[in-house]
């Protein structure tokens, strides 16, 4: 197994443990808004090391597209919240289906904002997505409550944020990416906690100090695995959340699904799968094109009298 994708895997199945330990919170009198706080606060210990080299750290406020950067930081700030919300308001695994909703968007938002050209097979698997959601929630079956407007809503918010990491993420240092990121969601939370701050007992802070270092370290592991694996052989690895899912909650909060319900989160892992393999085929295929037309309109250089100089 390629390093980058055994990272990919670490970080993912990370990140879903950290967010089993939030939906602990299920029921805590401490707000959404006091819980994304003190995890932030405890994601910038490892801040330090997603640094590049020869990035330095009074750079990080010297940006090229700053009201793209300081819109996605918001945007992405929104998203979390809106995901707390959900895991601690409904079922893990429908949390998770709910977020898988982001490719449909981000493929829209392609069409629409960047006027990229979108291949048929592409909406074919990101409607079969959709459908695998609508078969785990059950729209007009079980009744939708906030927890799944919050989980739709973290879905538009991040796929409108990674619109705009397309956008600058060529121009931008890494190191300003994350960290206005983190500072957003540490001033956005904090302001809105004002209103209904209660004060977390020892065991709450420990247990959410552990969901920000996981998620910080997970970050970084993500990092990782981007620059030792294409693309296209890590995005897979974002499916195993739901396997994560749906084993963290049965074990730790008897949430199960129904034969109909597995069938739809297959469904979402399979289309999901499918989706990002084609998009890999995709660029490999015109990668290659591009490579064989430059080889073509090369020069042919005589073996006796060599090139012309």
């Amino acid at each position: 197994m390629p390093t980058g994708v055994l990272l990919a895997l670490l970080a993912y199945s990370a990140f879903s443990i950290g967010d089993a330990i939030s939906k602990g919170f299920t029921g805590s009198a401490m707000s959404v808004f006091e819980m994304t706080f003190i995890i932030n606060v405890f994601a910038f210990v490892t801040l330090p090391f997603a640094r590049r080299p020869g990035e330095r750290w009074a750079d990080i406020h010297k940006l090229q597209r700053p009201l793209l950067m300081h819109a996605r930081a918001a945007l992405y700030t929104v998203a979390t919240l809106c995901f707390y919300f959900a895991v601690t308001h409904i079922p893990f695994a429908e949390t998770y289906s709910l977020s898988f909703l982001a490719p449909l968007f981000v493929t829209i938002l392609s069409l629409i904002v960047l006027h990229e050209k979108v291949a048929a097979l592409r909406w074919g698997l990101v409607i079969a997505t959709f459908i695998g959601v609508l078969i785990v929630v059950r729209p007009g079956f079980r009744e939708i409550g906030l927890g799944h407007l919050a989980a739709i809503g973290c879905a538009i918010s991040a796929a409108t944020a990674n619109i705009i990491l397309r956008a600058v993420s060529n121009s931008e240092r890494q190191i300003s990416i994350i960290a206005i990121n983190l500072a957003y969601q540490l001033v956005a939370s904090g302001l809105l906690m004002l209103g209904h701050f209660v004060v977390p007992s020892l065991d709450e802070v420990l247990r959410l100090a552990a969901v920000g270092l996981i998620g910080g370290i997970a970050q970084l592991l993500i990092v990782r695995a981007m620059r030792r694996t294409p693309a296209s052989h890590v995005g897979p690895t974002q499916y195993v959340q739901i396997v994560w899912a749906i084993a963290l909650g049965a074990l730790f909060y008897h949430e199960n699904q129904d034969a109909i319900g597995y069938a739809g989160l297959a469904l979402i892992i399979l289309a999901g799968i499918a989706t990002i393999f084609s998009d890999g085929a995709q660029a490999r295929i015109v990668g290659r094109w591009i490579e064989f037309r430059a080889r073509r309109n090369e020069p042919e250089v005589n073996p006796v009298e060599g090139p012309d100089i």
